[in-house]
């Protein structure tokens, strides 16, 4: 489970979450809860319910366990999760998108749909004007419209400074009416349904007029000073200047050099005088900061005189604290006494030393104090420069309001508090601070801070924003004071939420005003309370937070819908085609996504607009002639667009919030351009805006989601929106105006564009033409725009009758794609032509075929498929009919084979030149490489490069399999038929069908896969069937027989004929150790390798057939009682192991087990190789399996002492010359088999040193001579089951004949069982009694509570190293083991053995090296090898069982967070394995192989055990 933070989001549209465990998580008891209400239910942001887990499997393990949603209710949710005694470990939020609805039919307008128009209310007149003004809107294309707040303006008359939230404004209503909220809704509802359009409005939390009736009755909804004392300085700051504003507008600093009218540089000097020599001086700020010493010094005296001095304090350690005066008042601080007392100790009670403590304490207050005083000059440092740009931006700026003269109307800054009294001296004023009656109506104005952070409240406590007047301050509003819940202030929060009832009732969405400065928790309750009212509120905000994790913050808590950004931003056209890319739509020809897939972070929607009302208008920053191409690029975003109305009207200029009182102009289709009050289609660029505005909302219904952005040159900006289904794309190409082309000379010539597929149509093209209409006269009564200007547009038109388009012809860009070179004629500055292009017609016939046959693998290809008409016969038949013939052996070929298993066959795995070659030469390659570049839709990767250059690896992946001939080669033949269509359709869309057609086929073969293995795989989570790949993996059949021929008396043995010879062989399935290293040739088949790992690749899953051939081949290769090592297909078999025997016997009892009916392969023949130890290998007899097991066990008991045939470095260059001698007993007195030389070493743990340098060439790293323990185990296991088959009468021999001294002796199975488990523990535990007599080298002990190594190795040290081999003889013999030493014995080897991935080979406390060089002498002494983890995690279950349910909890939890991690490395391994080994603590080492066969098998076992 990721733990997703608030800044991280996460946006779904009415889909299933599900949750599911991490590796960290897995194995423990996990709660999720969230606070989304259950079916029923009502959302409370408070109330969270615990979700249900679901298993699909039923099965211990957890890697498909999840808990999920079904997100219907749109909103903010947060989630979160705990385990164990943490209630809350991590957790997230999850925003579900509305579903906007309108029209009679209640039709669903996706949210890429909106196409927005921003009303100023005040600016509509009577409501009943409303329908003719708004008609613009509908008329222009716009589907949705935003009014600013509706209710009673303040006395600024600004949209957002509202005196009573809850009224309409009555100047909606004319004389003889009163007009109601009623009213408002039915309008808004007959929008809706008459005229589809959807109504949103403001909402505004932060602030309210200052001259609201309600503040002044509950002063307390704002910040004043009664209930934000810490403001009083600050509010003495504005008072002064407030009377520095009345002095200069009464010429009181004339002689100062500082006028009224501020008009130069010397005049901002002169403020700074002002306020440096007089203002700052005389209101001493620092004093409500400071402690008044002599009171205190005082206090400090008398406490020293009534106490005894106390020699034991902190000398001063503490440190002097100094506790700030709530009410802030003048020298108001106080010296905490205690801390006083601590720190200035007197020597001791005489008065003299009291005297000395008293001054020590005074200068350090008096340093505090300077500290306070220094602290407050850097304030009014930052406030005397913030007044001094203040005046200059709203007087001398030319892009400034240039306000003129100080007035008290126009005061040299804006006021930061109210003052609701008549005006006296700045000392009277500063006498009300004391009259709670009086100062609780001083109330802060509301603003904004540049670069501030949004999420702290800058009006309360230890902000410093108002005292340095850094807050751009909005005059006519009072900041309103919530609290942190609504008891703190009970009016404010019922007075808000009434009116949010009322917003929500009546729109269908609102726009948070001053998102950025509302508190999140008043926000957050207030959208709860809309949401009631209107469950699928749309919620738009525009932050201004600077950073995008801090606007998720906002989104998330808020459930904000959609986040307003605006083209004006743009500096260029460049970076205005940028913003069309970032915010919204998948890069053209993106692959198909899962419909399960993780939820990964996204941005917010974007609400992409031309510009809004806070920004100057774009045709006094840019051209009037950039209003339509701008536009248009906006239109083309695959993302909500609009604009503010006035825009299209070409209104040059800002249209002011606070003092714009014109009315819009009404619609008249017959008005004339010279009428003020009226607009059409030829106004403006109203008619270019319609019919950007029908596309923008044609594309996002249409499913046009894919986008591209090309910057043609510094003024051409081309955008591109694809229809991934029926691939139709419209090409937008602009040519923006930022520059007035009249006075900016533009190149003549534009490039020319090559666009692919062929031109339906001209969708529209236009361009901002002049018109003799007059010039631009500001009406005193309408918001008019720029008569002079109108747009010139066609729509729907041939390309040749085009106007812009000089020439247009017809390319070739290799067979499969045409390009139309576009050359133009007229794209002047302020010119847009859209062109829908299509595929060629034959291209487009052709994908249309491609997704109608990938319709069998997913229905989300029927939009866009067309059936083919002459389907080739292997095209008719679906994939899964065809690939149901195939065997298992066969799916090895489809989906794997590393590069040396290939060139095996003359090929070898595909290369791309530059980059790397794939991992296999089977569909899994791409499968791995595709599964990192499909979620993030990289089409830069080389892969999809090489795709678009060729067909290359088109042609590889057919003829692969084509060449086999067979069932592969009907599969490959499909494949080919569905590539002959893809390799003539245009080249950027190869990537995505070529992943298409493969990601079918691929979970085509898996399910098939499964459903031929064993009910455990089928019925199995998908980590079962990860490892179950393993076995397909490993599991195949090469150019050449690697297992020895078996009886032809023996049914369903696989035959093929010999592609050189033409003669009939057999072809066995043959288990591969190790990719890439040991894979091919006389390297691929090992026999202790195989026996290892072919319980779990085989019998577990259910390819009994195949585990019979393997056990009965090696069985015909039995010699001196052992079957070989390395296998080289038994003509070439070296002899050197003696524990690959036991592990083939401890396979054939598990194939008894775990096969129905499986004692029958006992009495199978098998074809001897080497009837006797010194015959040349050839086939005379088949003696049944069980006689060649007791030949095996006869021989052990007889005892095995050779010498390897062709002993020297032809065999093996390193080996000394006494390690060919191989000798294998079993023990007269223990039954423990034994054997091997310090010089050679017979078990898994094999390395041989090779360094003359190291002086260990020849020698073994880890002999394990004597008795090795998993050996003893298995030996025991064996002998065990041959005793309880004989008793069954499934196995003729009860005793074993053998010669000694001369003599023939029996000696029975029975016996041989006994003496093993009488005297394992007593041989093989390390006793915790120091003085156990059982010892026989004390001194050696290096742990105690575990079991030896070995037992009788020459180097007797070596018995007692800690390894995790005494875990497979726990598994295979758990008999010889006493629980509770067993128990302890592993938790040992868990503290010290276990790694994430692994176990140590050794006790890190010994000679241990956890990390491998090439040819490493270490390999076994510290790396951490996987396949012994199987093995330890069993035995840990089997014995945890025999502790009681408790134990056995805790053990499962464990099993499941270690194969957590096995889990996560197979899901990311691009071999979709499980390493050999790796370095110390789960590195990774690089000389391991990347998928080992016994480290999948045994995770696997653990699986099954549980």
């Amino acid at each position: 489970m990721k733990v997703c933070s608030e800044n991280h989001l996460s946006r779904v549209r009415c889909f299933e979450l599900q949750f599911r465990l991490g590796p960290t998580l897995q194995g423990k008891h996990v709660r999720v809860q969230t606070n989304y209400p259950a079916p029923g239910e009502h959302f409370d942001r408070h109330t969270f319910r615990a979700l249900d887990w679901h298993n699909p499997t039923g099965r211990e393990d957890d890697s498909d366990k999840f808990c999920s949603l079904d997100l219907q209710i749109a909103g903010s949710y947060q989630y979160n999760f705990g385990h164990g005694h943490e209630e809350k470990s991590g957790g997230g939020y999850v925003v579900v998108d509305p579903v906007l609805r309108a029209g009679a039919d209640n039709h669903h307008v996706h949210l890429d749909c909106i196409t927005i128009q921003t009303y100023l209310s005040k600016c509509l007149g009577h409501l009943d004007d409303w329908p003719d003004r708004l008609r613009v809107a509908k008329e222009s294309g716009y589907n949705m419209i935003h009014f600013t707040p509706l209710q009673t303006l303040g006395k600024s008359r600004s949209c957002y400074s509202l005196a009573d939230q809850l009224s309409l404004n009555p100047e909606f209503s004319p004389p003889g009416k009163n007009y109601t909220w009623t009213d408002v809704g039915e309008l808004v509802q007959k929008l809706k349904k008459e005229w589809n359009m959807i109504c949103i409005t403001d909402v505004v939390y932060n602030h309210t007029a200052t001259n609201s009736p309600w503040i002044k009755e509950h002063p307390e909804c704002g910040y004043n000073l009664v209930n934000s004392p810490h403001l009083r300085p600050a509010w003495v700051l504005d008072r002064a200047i407030w009377h520095m504003t009345c002095n200069m507008a009464d010429a009181k600093y004339a002689a100062n050099g500082l006028p009224a009218q501020v008009q130069n540089e010397g005049h901002l000097n002169a403020i700074r005088d002002v306020l440096w020599g007089q203002v700052f001086p005389k209101i001493k700020l620092w004093e409500f900061f400071q402690v008044r010493i002599e009171s205190a010094v005082e206090e400090f005296r008398d406490l020293l005189a009534d106490e005894k001095p106390d020699q034991k304090k902190t000398g001063g350690k503490q440190g002097l604290k100094i506790i700030q005066d709530p009410k802030f008042r003048r020298f108001g601080n106080e010296v905490d006494m205690d801390s006083a007392l601590e720190t200035f100790v007197p020597h001791s009670h005489s008065t003299q030393a009291i005297l000395e403590a008293c001054n020590r304490l005074w200068g350090r207050l008096e340093e505090i104090n300077k500290e306070q005083y220094q602290q407050m000059i850097q304030h009014q440092e930052k406030a005397s420069n913030c007044i001094v740009g203040n005046v200059v931006y709203e007087r001398l700026a030319d892009h400034g309001p240039k306000l003129g003269p100080v007035t008290r109307k126009d005061p040299i800054v804006p006021r930061y508090f109210t003052f609701p009294f008549e005006e006296t001296s700045l000392e009277d004023d500063l006498k009300m601070t004391d009259q709670p009656d009086k100062a609780c109506h001083f109330l802060a104005h509301n603003g904004w801070v540049m670069g501030d952070d949004p999420l702290r409240n800058f009006a309360e406590p230890g902000s410093n924003v108002y005292i340095r007047r850094e807050l751009i301050c909005w005059g006519d509003s009072v900041k309103l004071r919530y609290g942190d819940k609504p008891d703190d202030c009970p009016y404010l929060w019922t007075h808000m939420q009434k009116y949010t009832e009322i917003t929500a009732k009546h729109f269908a969405g609102v726009r948070l005003d001053n998102c950025h400065s509302t508190p999140l928790h008043v926000a957050e309750y207030m959208l709860d309370v809309a949401r009631v009212a209107m469950p699928s509120l749309y919620v738009v905000a525009e932050l201004f937070t600077g950073s995008e994790d801090l606007d998720n913050v906002f989104v998330n808590k808020l459930g904000i819908t959609s986040l307003i950004r605006e083209a004006m931003s743009a500096g260029d056209s460049h970076e205005e085609g940028r913003l069309v890319y970032r915010y919204g739509g998948e890069p053209v020809g993106a692959f198909v996504q899962p419909s399960l897939r993780p939820l990964v972070p996204s941005i917010a929607h974007a609400m992409f607009l031309d510009v809004t009302h806070d920004n100057e208008c774009p045709i006094q920053l840019r051209s009037a002639y950039d209003s339509l191409p701008s536009s248009a690029i906006v239109s083309m975003a695959c993302c909500c667009s609009g604009s503010t109305r006035g825009y299209d009207e070409m209104v040059p200029h800002q249209i002011s919030v606070v003092k714009e009182e014109r009315f819009y102009p009404k619609w008249n289709p017959d008005a004339k351009a010279s009428s003020p009050g009226e607009v059409n289609l030829k106004t403006g660029i109203i008619a270019g805006k319609l019919a950007l505005n029908k596309m923008h909302q044609d594309l996002a219904s249409k499913g046009f989601n894919q986008v591209y952005v090309d910057q043609v040159d510094e003024d051409v900006v081309a955008v591109t929106r694809h229809c991934p289904s029926t691939h139709q794309s419209v090409v937008a190409v602009c040519r923006t105006a930022f520059h007035n082309p009249k006075h900016h000379q533009y190149r003549k010539e534009v490039p020319p564009m090559f666009i692919p597929g062929k031109i339906d149509e001209v969708v529209l093209e236009a361009r901002v033409i002049d018109r003799q209409a007059g010039t631009y006269k500001k009406c005193e009564k309408y918001i008019n725009g720029m008569p002079e200007y109108t747009v010139e547009i066609k729509e729907h038109i041939q390309l040749k009758d085009s106007g812009v388009v000089k020439h247009a012809g017809v390319t070739s860009k290799g067979s499969s794609e045409f390009v139309q070179e576009i050359v133009f004629e007229r794209l002047t500055p302020g010119s847009v032509i859209a062109f829908r292009v299509s595929l060629d017609p034959r291209a487009q016939e052709l994908v249309g075929v491609i997704r109608h046959h990938l319709i069998q693998f997913s229905p989300k290809y029927k939009l866009g498929s067309l059936p083919d008409q002459h389907t080739p016969t292997i095209l008719e038949t679906p994939l899964a009919q065809i690939m149901s013939k195939l065997t298992l052996a066969d799916m090895n070929m489809l989906l794997f084979r590393c590069d040396s298993e290939e060139q095996e066959e003359g090929g070898g795995c595909y290369n791309i030149p530059s980059w790397t070659s794939f991992k296999y030469g089977g569909l899994q390659a791409l499968m791995s490489v595709m599964a990192d570049i499909r979620p993030k839709n990289d089409l830069g990767h080389p892969v999809c490069d090489n795709l678009r250059q060729g067909d290359w690896m088109i042609d590889y992946v057919s003829n692969r399999l084509v060449s086999r001939g067979g069932a592969l080669g009907e599969v490959g033949k499909w494949l080919e038929g569905m590539f002959h269509y893809l390799k003539h359709i245009p080249r950027y869309l190869i990537p995505c069908y070529f992943d298409a057609i493969l990601v079918g086929a691929y979970t085509t073969a898996l399910d098939i896969t499964f459903n031929k293995m064993s009910c455990f795989v089928q019925n199995g989570s998908t980590f079962v069937k990860l490892l179950a790949l393993g076995s397909v993996q490993m599991c195949g059949v090469g150019s050449f027989p690697a297992l020895p021929p078996l009886s032809l008396a023996l049914p369903d043995v696989p035959y093929r004929l010999d592609k050189d010879t033409g003669k009939k062989e057999q072809c066995c399935v043959s288990l591969a150790a190790g990719l890439p290293h040991f894979s091919s040739g006389i390297f691929r088949c090992w026999g202790r390798d195989t026996f290892i790992a072919l319980r779990g690749l085989m019998l577990v899953t259910g390819r009994h057939l195949e585990a019979r051939n393997i056990i009965l081949a090696f069985a015909g290769t039995l010699r001196h009682g052992l079957i070989p090592n390395l296998l080289g297909e038994g003509i070439s078999a070296r002899y050197n192991c003696r524990d690959a025997v036991w592990w083939w016997l401890q396979c054939i009892q598990d194939y008894c087990t775990l096969v129905p009916e499986g004692t029958a392969v006992l009495h199978c023949p098998v074809v001897r190789m080497y009837p006797h130890d010194d015959s040349e290998p050839h086939a005379p007899g088949t003696p049944p399996l069980c006689d060649v097991i007791h030949e095996a066990m006869t021989r052990h008991m007889q005892g095995i002492d050779f010498r390897e045939r062709n002993a020297g470095p032809n065999i093996d260059m390193h080996m000394k010359d006494e390690g060919f001698n191989v000798v294998a007993k079993v023990n007269r007195y223990t039954g423990f088999v034994y054997g091997g030389n310090r010089f050679n070493c017979g078990t898994w743990m094999d390395k041989m040193g090779e360094s003359d340098k190291a002086r260990n060439k020849g020698m073994p790293a880890t002999p394990r001579d004597g008795s090795a323990v998993e050996m003893v185990g298995l030996c025991k296991s064996a002998v065990r089951w041959l005793v309880e088959l004989h008793k069954k009468g499934l196995f003729p021999h009860s005793s074993m004949k053998i010669h000694r001294d001369g003599k023939e002796l029996k000696v029975s199975y029975e016996d041989w069982n006994h003496k093993i488990q009488v005297n394992f523990e007593k041989n093989f535990y390390v006793s915790h009694d120091e003085k156990d007599p059982d010892e026989k080298h004390p001194d050696l002990v290096h742990k105690r509570g575990i079991y030896k190594d070995s037992h009788g190795a020459s180097s007797p040290w070596c018995d007692y190293q800690l390894r995790p081999n005494f875990c497979i003889a726990m598994v295979v013999a758990p008999e010889l083991f006493t629980v509770e030493r067993a128990w302890k014995a592993l938790e040992v080897a868990e503290k010290k053995l276990l790694g994430p991935l692994g176990m140590k080979t050794l006790d890190p406390d010994f000679s241990y090296s956890g990390h491998i060089v090439r040819k490493s002498f270490n390999y076994h002494q510290g790396p951490e090898w996987l396949w012994p983890i199987g093995y330890f995690l069993r035995a840990k279950l089997y014995f945890a069982k025999k502790l009681g349910k408790e134990t056995y909890d805790q053990t499962v939890y464990l099993v499941k967070s270690i194969l957590s991690q096995h889990y996560v490395h197979l899901e990311r391994s691009s071999w979709k394995g499980l390493p050999e080994l790796t370095n110390e603590n789960g590195q990774n080492c690089p000389f391991s192989c990347e998928s080992q066969a016994w480290s999948i098998s045994t995770v696997l076992e653990v699986l099954h055990d549980m």
